[in-house]
């Protein structure tokens, strides 16, 4: 009977020690367990430089037109962990030395909106979407809004609303101009409609920070999504009535956009897609992803886990360890090296090599430190 007691408490003491260490090992074979909704690759485009402007009509058929691809349809925010979207939504752009173009199209049995003022909260409609951030800080990024009725919403953001920043609403896109085409009757519940498109010109003068405008150039990275707002609805007394719980409030609305998220929040601009600017007239350009954004990867796991980390401890760690993190990685082939500095309220975290480093802060600001972006 002793025998067999001591080989039930080894047993037991076997479990405790393969219980609580279990998390660990996971996180040595993959630093990012827990967190792969996340660090989903996001999507990419690139986008043709053009001659001849299109025609900013709503009409998207035009010959201009032709000469851009259409995205891969939208999915859910949160990616793989949703359903796919009840209804197609794609996007293309063109661009010239003035104003990045836009073009949507979005499947859509009812059409309908209400809102008709600028600068109306549009995403209480049924709307569409564009984030921009042309500086890949994750900082200073404008959203553009529109409904069917090509009300518009243009807001300026000086850093996320989760690092505390304030969409700055009196901001407008100067010069940009906007048609929508409804496919169908706009706010006709007697018929079925097929959609809507939007067309968009967005100079780059608007959404360029100080006196110079920042034209792309051959080879120029943005970072961009889109997103499609969208209700459950019902028909009442001829007009589209969304659904609401039994509170009577409106039940939350469907998020689908171009680049997955992975979380519920259009607002975290290292989940956007990349936008690749090209000049070249033969459509063999294909976006490859920078090795400083492989680099990026290790900075925002560092920022989701310090977060966890204040959350449960209300302070910030110096200590990789403590976050299951080691202090080097080879990234395709090369060395890394992982440092944090931190006090209680704020953190700075860094990766380089030999000839590059980049940092990140407790507000997730992305800095190229090594070699200057601008040297």
């Amino acid at each position: 009977m002793a025998a067999l007691s001591k080989l039930q408490n080894i047993a037991k003491a076997a479990l405790m020690v393969a219980i609580f260490f279990t998390p660990a090992i996971a996180m040595a074979q993959s630093p990012f367990g827990g967190l792969e909704n996340l660090f989903n690759v996001p999507q990419s485009y690139v986008v043709r430089h053009i001659a001849k402007a299109p025609v900013i009509d709503g009409d998207i058929n035009d010959a201009v037109w032709q000469q851009a691809k259409w995205t891969n349809d939208f999915v859910d925010i949160e990616g793989d962990l949703k359903p796919k979207p009840t209804y197609k939504t794609n996007v293309k752009m063109l661009w010239d030395d003035s104003c990045l173009y836009v073009a949507a199209r979005m499947s859509e049995p009812q059409v309908w909106a209400t809102l008709k003022n600028h600068d109306d909260i549009v995403y209480h409609d049924n709307d569409f979407e564009l984030f921009i951030e042309p500086g890949s800080t994750t900082h200073n990024y404008y959203e553009i809004e529109v409904n069917a009725y090509n009300t518009i919403f243009d807001l300026f953001l000086n850093k996320p609303y989760r690092n505390r920043g304030g969409g700055l609403i009196g901001w407008d896109a100067k010069g940009l101009r906007s048609a929508v085409k409804i496919q169908g009757t706009l706010n006709n519940t007697a018929d079925r409609d097929e959609g809507w498109t939007v067309e968009m010109a967005i100079p780059f003068k608007a959404i360029t920070m100080g006196f110079n405008p920042q034209i792309p150039k051959d080879g120029t990275i943005y970072r961009l999504n889109f997103s499609r707002v969208e209700y459950d609805a019902k028909i009442v007394d001829g007009r589209n009535v969304k659904l609401k719980d039994s509170a009577g409030r409106d039940l939350p609305e469907h998020n689908w956009s171009w680049s997955p998220q992975g979380e519920i929040a259009m607002h975290s601009p290292e989940h956007w897609g990349y936008l690749l600017f090209s000049t070249r007239e033969a459509d063999d350009v294909v976006f490859k992803m920078p090795y400083s954004e492989e680099q990026k990867k290790y900075l925002w796991l560092i920022y989701y886990r310090e977060k966890l980390w204040y959350k449960e401890h209300h302070e910030y760690t110096s200590k990789l360890s403590k976050l299951g993190i080691e202090s080097k990685y080879d990234i395709d082939g090369k060395r890394n090296t992982l440092r944090i500095e931190a006090t209680k309220t704020q953190f700075a975290a860094f990766i380089n090599t030999d000839d590059t480093e980049i940092a990140i802060n407790h507000e997730g600001f992305i800095e190229q430190l090594k070699p200057l972006r601008y040297e």
